[in-house]
């Protein structure tokens, strides 16, 4: 296949730029052009504004290691596992120390309500809308999650001085922000 020639006029820096990947990677600057070219066009929803926040708050949360991606069948093997155990306030009780313990880590990272709901949404606990505001609905799905979710929630709350009335629906949280 005969390759189309293309004139492109880049300033000086950009021109480096290139001459140094080219460099490095031991790739003609053509063959680098291409893939950046293909790079972009499998990417370019991440110049979404949202969709890039979104990418970062995954990053955030997979990198560090501390977090996992879970099927949501295993999810709820779990959650029934625990609402059949006989043991389960001592489950609560751990979960609320460790949510206590999250919270502390997360002061820096989350400064209201809204940033709160966003992290835990980009857990994939719920799906958030905004009434309002100060009002929430958290969308779940199912009912068994809602009290692990509420107590998190609760927790990440306190940590920040917010005040909430948080009412409970069959698979549905409604969060309303008090002065």
């Amino acid at each position: 296949m005969n390759p189309t020639r293309i004139t492109v006029a880049f300033d000086q820096p950009t021109a480096n730029l290139l001459e140094k990947i080219s460099k490095e990677t031991q790739l003609s600057q053509s063959e680098i052009m291409r893939r950046a070219l293909r790079f972009y066009n499998e990417n370019k929803t991440l110049l979404d504004p949202a969709i890039r926040k979104k990418a970062y708050a995954y990053l955030d949360l997979l990198l560090s290691g501390e977090h996992v991606i879970l099927d949501v069948d295993h999810w709820l093997l779990f959650m029934n596992l625990i609402e059949s155990s006989p043991e389960q306030e001592k489950f609560w009780n751990a979960h609320r120390t460790v949510a206590q313990s999250h919270r502390e880590q997360l002061k820096s990272k989350v400064h209201t309500a809204e940033d709160v709901l966003a992290r835990l949404e980009n857990c994939n606990f719920f799906r958030m809308t905004k009434n309002s505001e100060k009002d929430f609905t958290l969308i779940l799905g199912l009912e068994l999650p809602k009290k692990f979710v509420r107590i998190i929630i609760e927790e990440f709350f306190s940590a920040i001085g917010v005040k909430a009335e948080i009412k409970e629906n069959l698979s549905k949280l409604n969060v309303t922000i008090k002065p």
